[in-house]
């Protein structure tokens, strides 16, 4: 079965990944109990590639900045269009929203992709 995924791509402070980190598993814990099937936050470690453009410059960080990698698994579209709905009126959400987010939302990419394959 395709699965559709929500992916995103933020520059974060070298100095706020750990507080990044710490939202970001309560956030996981909010996507999955309203029925994600995965949540995934990946910090960057090997960006300095020849190949391709390279995610610090496709995103243009600025010095002290790294790039956290993330999706989110649902089984469909109209899944993600459900949970997200479910997601967005949850009261712990709402209370982190209230909070100084450990990144620039501004310069966030984001989309929701159809899986064309599954290995």
């Amino acid at each position: 079965m395709a699965h559709y995924v929500d992916g995103y791509v933020i520059p974060v402070p070298k100095k706020s990944v750990n507080a990044y980190r710490r939202e970001a598993q309560k956030a996981g814990k909010i996507w999955r109990d309203h029925g994600a099937l995965e949540f995934r936050e990946c910090v960057g470690d090997d960006l300095n590639v020849k190949m391709g453009l390279p995610f610090p410059r496709g995103i243009k960080i600025k010095p002290g900045e790294t790039v956290i990698f993330s999706w989110i698994v649902y089984k469909s579209r109209a899944h993600r269009d459900s949970v997200n709905k479910k997601v967005m009126k949850d009261p712990r959400l709402l209370k982190m929203m209230d909070q100084p987010m450990p990144f620039d939302a501004k310069r966030m990419l984001y989309g929701g992709f159809k899986t064309i394959v599954e290995a």
